[in-house]
């Protein structure tokens, strides 16, 4: 086994902008095939790859499984959980373990069909440097350690920019400061994985970022290959499958007039799926003429699809490249048409169907109050989420049964992508205080229903009110590249995508780019290719805010009726106990009172939210009464709370009391108490005196006809 050939432990570093990146092999983790340990200050990552012995019966695709783990103990923390163990991993965790599969799944070479996993478990967070560009350079080691068929090494970096300065693997702390949050991968040669969120930086600027990411990720590449030579990794020898010649001619002559139809008919998913199945008959019943004893008579179905599947890729780019013309008869810049409706749900806060060719999301917005953000429980240092987006991708929406289980990779990937793109374009906390939730209803499929979620998230919000600072909009770019030809495809559909080479998501404003996210199905692509995409998206995109705008050129200037209104009033943070009470006593019972949520922050902050004008001013004003200040001289309307032979106890303002002396209750001698005062009973009463240990006296005889006129009228 490879791992035996590694007997000792072996250690180098790459210096990244002046941080150390150690690369480890031979303590940990012995008996999986290949397996690593990447550090940075206190952040280090185990990352390992195995591989089965055999390959499963039946299996026509390569099944590679990657998995990333965070471990609470790796920041001294339990878990919160019931059980006091960690659950299902974390949105962060899988979205990392997407980081780490799509650069390397293209790199393995056809054909392979060998069981793999890459797993990373981040050992220790410092919570200064992010683990998972760390982990997709481990991934890239563990497996040329393990010798496995992979066209790498790659390397892995983000990089940020803060006050016009690009950095490689900012910490934190300046990624907080930074315009671009920028992670590309890539092998010496070219650029495998880019994924990006941007606060509308323009695209050279974008292009610069993705440049200086590939000259730190060459240097990774050779640290990786110095290496591996000197602890004498040696790459499994494997020979790709050879192609059945007979069968690709027999497709080529009996299914290529039927293909062509349906590529035609890309827009009729029925009409394109009665071709295919046509176009296989007669595949089949050509194999049938054939003699008995014919080897293509044992053809599998599963081989037969993949040469269907590998014909029909080869017209589909050959009449791209040869003509100009798509599957569709769109011009290679051309977009879909595009409908789009707002308000189109009655009660939700904002909503919007959006449509572009037969891809179609709805996509509705929620305002909620502080106390809706999301907790967050993981090694990263941000503990909360105010704006969330969800994407649903139901089996209906491409004529599919399949039941609902929840999220998978795939969703909570575009809803974070999404979510990435319209972020910058939100207004401050302190401008508008709401938690935001989007969730969009994929309701059709035929590609790119990410960008489709990120242009009706866009457009929800803004028929909710929320005063977003710019429109956004999405488009998915494709491409079909041969030897030194190649084509640029603008809003690729579904077709695209699966017999393409890229596919590359591009969301932002006029001013710039929000996200950019781009995969590939080859070894790599240049960057002059990614600048000519990055330039067709950009006149894309603005084709495409120009029909949103169309419908919805701004935010509407009032929130929806039936969001909350909030109302925010500052509050010394000595009182936050007192409008709590104790045990939440008074909290909850203004709450249950007047109808409204009320969230305090710890610096005296306080929102009241309320669908209800009324009882959001109700709570206010509550509140202001909690936390003023009794003064002497002052008059006040309260009830006896209670009476002591001594006098009567008067609540002057919530939560706070007075007592009236048997004395001062009158211009008279009073004998007892109850002869003037009953518990219960409303009395207007003047602050005669507050003594050294803050108790309150009152007075009801000192109280002028002038300044009981306005509790007895009602007017106050």
């Amino acid at each position: 086994m490879q791992a035996e050939k590694i007997a000792s432990t072996h250690t180098t570093t790459i210096d990244i902008d002046g941080k150390e990146v150690t690369l480890r092999t031979g303590r940990l983790a012995k008996q999986a095939n290949g397996a690593c340990e990447v550090q940075c200050g206190d952040t280090m990552v185990l990352v390992t790859c195995t591989e089965s012995a055999n390959v499963r019966e039946g299996i026509d695709y390569f099944p590679l499984l990657v998995d990333y783990e965070e471990k609470l103990y790796a920041v001294g923390r339990v878990p919160g959980s019931f059980t006091r163990r960690e659950a299902k991993p974390t949105d962060k965790a899988i979205l990392t373990s997407r980081l780490i599969d799509r650069p390397i799944r293209p790199l393995f070479k056809e054909g392979y069909r060998q069981d793999v996993m890459v797993h990373a478990i981040a050992l220790s967070a410092d919570q200064e440097n992010p683990p998972d560009t760390l982990a997709m350079l481990g991934a890239s080691l563990a497996i040329e350690i393990a010798g496995l068929p992979f066209a790498g090494p790659i390397g892995a970096v983000r990089v940020g920019r803060v006050k016009g300065k690009l950095i490689a693997n900012p910490t934190f702390e300046q990624l907080a400061e930074s315009d671009i949050d920028l992670v590309v991968a890539g092998t010496e040669s070219s650029i495998m994985m880019v994924e990006a969120g941007m606060k509308m930086v323009p695209e050279k600027d974008a292009l610069a970022a993705i440049d200086y990411a590939h000259q730190v990720i060459k240097r990774q590449v050779q640290v990786q290959r110095e290496f591996l030579h000197k602890i004498g990794a040696v790459k499994k020898e494997f020979e790709a499958p050879t192609v059945n010649e007979e069968l690709a001619a027999i497709i080529a002559e009996r299914a290529t007039e039927k293909l062509r139809q349906s590529m035609n008919a890309v827009t009729d998913k029925a009409v394109r799926q009665s071709l295919v199945n046509q176009a296989r008959e007669a595949v089949v019943e050509a194999i049938a003429l054939l003699p008995e004893e014919h080897p293509l008579r044992q053809v599998s179905a599963s081989q037969l699809d993949e040469y269907l599947e590998l014909h029909e890729a080869k017209l589909m780019r050959a009449q791209v490249l040869d003509s100009g013309m798509r599957a569709d008869g769109r011009k290679c810049d051309e977009i879909r048409p595009i409908t789009i409706e707002v308000g189109v749900v009655p009660r939700a806060h904002g909503s919007a169907l959006f449509t572009r060719g037969t891809t179609q999301v709805l996509s509705l917005a929620t305002l909620g109050t502080t106390g809706d953000a999301q907790r967050l429980d993981s090694i990263d240092p941000q503990k909360e989420r105010k704006y969330m987006h969800h994407y649903n991708f139901p089996g209906f929406s491409v004529g599919e049964v399949k039941p609902n289980r929840g999220p998978g990779r795939r969703e909570i990937g575009h809803g974070a992508l999404a979510e990435r793109a319209i972020l910058p374009a939100l207004p401050a906390p302190e401008e508008f205080p709401y938690v935001l939730r989007v969730v969009s209803e994929v309701l059709e499929s035929n590609g790119s229903t990410s960008m489709a979620s990120t242009c009706g998230s866009s457009l929800a919000l803004m028929d909710a009110g929320v005063p977003i600072k710019e429109t956004i909009g999405g488009i998915a770019m494709g491409l079909i590249l041969e030897g030194d030809r190649f084509a640029i495809l603008s809003d690729i559909q579904g077709l695209e995508d699966f017999l393409g080479d890229m596919d590359f998501k591009v969301a932002g404003t006029r001013e710039g780019i929000t996200a950019l996210q781009m995969d590939i199905k080859i070894e790599g692509i240049s960057l002059e290719i990614m600048r000519v995409a990055l330039e067709q998206a950009r006149r894309g995109r603005m084709h495409i805010i120009d029909k949103m705008e169309a419908v919805l050129p701004r935010a509407r200037t009032e929130l929806s009726r039936w969001a909350p209104r909030i109302i925010t009033i500052q509050i010394n943070p000595d009182d936050i106990g007192t409008v709590i009470g104790p045990g939440g006593k008074m909290i909850r019972r203004i709450v249950e009172e007047t109808g409204a949520t009320i969230d305090i922050e710890d610096d005296g902050t306080v929102l009241i939210a309320s669908v209800d004008a009324a009882g959001g001013e109700a709570a206010r004003d509550w509140v202001l009464r909690l936390v003023k200040r009794i003064v002497v001289g002052d008059v006040y309307s309260g009830h006896v709370t209670r009476i002591i032979p001594m006098g009567a106890f008067v609540e002057v303002l919530p939560g706070k009391e007075g007592m009236v002396h048997i004395s001062q209750l009158e211009n008279r001698r009073v004998e007892k108490v109850e002869d003037v005062v009953s518990v219960g009973q409303r009395v207007v009463v003047k602050v005669r005196e507050i003594d050294e240990r803050g108790r309150v006296n009152l007075t009801m005889k000192g109280v002028t006809p002038e300044e009981r006129a306005p509790f007895e009228t009602g007017a106050n």
